[in-house]
């Protein structure tokens, strides 16, 4: 009976987990939902000011004193923005990610700096040797006020010359089955290559206040973009491992269940048993007297 009573706490203990599970699946789902119409979203807006900001820039000369257009004269210093979840429970989402960083900032051997932006971790960022010098909690469906709040810190950092380079290190969402960890230069940035259009074009108040307005909306929605997308794998990844522990739950359920049947029938069995050997020395009792 004590082995009885232990199996079926088991799978109480064990449906109690599925629920959980179950839960927490559903929650994932529902974010991602939610960060992947944003990313698309934004993606397209995206697009769309990146071929504007190519057409603005067509001219020879276009964007000659904008700061974020322009490599610094050495290379000595990075900054790291590390983009890593909120929690847990999503596979090695997180893991593989501070691998990966730690081994880009080693085979890049230059000083850095390192910028994180979600809460996951502290204490196992920090043992792996990483000194965060800023942390930024975002939430698990980044606003642009949360994406300017940083974009403003890295625009600064790099123009002040705290940073030769920002570098984004972030899991890059393919599918809702597959993240893989990746990194982006944000600044300098790329010169746009844009092509002069043949039907002439009037600036105001003039090309180069327009382009630097570009820039600055280009850059803040690059930020965004993949603090969006980086959440839509957080999410993904989390949908999948609580999917599979929901699986698995529902497993162990099954082998429990047999498992608790099979010791019914031998607890019934025995007790026959027992019944029928008490029942056939009363009879030899009663015989004898």
């Amino acid at each position: 009976m004590a082995n009885l009573r232990a199996i079926r706490t088991r799978i109480k203990s064990v449906e109690n987990t599925r629920q959980i599970t179950k839960s927490m699946k559903m929650v994932a789902a529902a974010k991602l939902r939610k960060t992947q119409a944003a990313f698309a979203s934004l993606r397209s807006y995206a697009d769309e000011s990146r071929a504007l900001l190519e057409t603005v820039s067509a001219a020879p000369d276009a964007g000659g004193d904008n700061p974020y257009l322009q490599p610094h004269a050495e290379l000595r210093k990075t900054c790291y923005v590390l983009v890593v979840g909120n929690r847990g429970l999503c596979g090695t989402y997180n893991q593989a990610l501070l691998r990966f960083c730690e081994q880009r900032m080693r085979e890049d051997g230059r000083e850095s700096s390192v910028i994180t932006c979600g809460r996951w971790g502290k204490d196992m960022i920090a043992a792996a040797g990483i000194t965060v010098d800023r942390n930024y909690e975002i939430s698990d469906a980044p606003t642009h006020e949360e994406a300017l709040e940083l974009t403003e810190e890295l625009k600064r950092r790099y123009r002040e010359g705290e940073a030769d380079e920002i570098v984004f290190v972030y899991q890059h969402y393919r599918t809702v089955l597959s993240q893989v960890p990746d990194t982006v230069r944000l600044l300098p940035l790329e010169r746009p290559e844009g092509k002069a259009d043949e039907n002439p074009v009037i600036f105001e108040p003039d090309r180069e206040t327009v382009l630097d307005s570009l820039l600055d909306l280009y850059i803040g929605n690059t930020v965004h973009a993949l603090l969006l997308e980086a959440r839509t794998g957080e999410h993904s990844a989390r949908m999948t491992a609580m999917t599979a522990a929901a699986d698995n739950t529902e497993e162990l359920i099954r082998e429990l269940t047999l498992e608790l049947n099979h010791a019914r029938q031998a607890a019934i069995t025995t007790e026959i048993s027992e019944i029928a050997g008490g029942a056939e020395a009363l009879r030899n009792n009663t015989a004898g007297g």
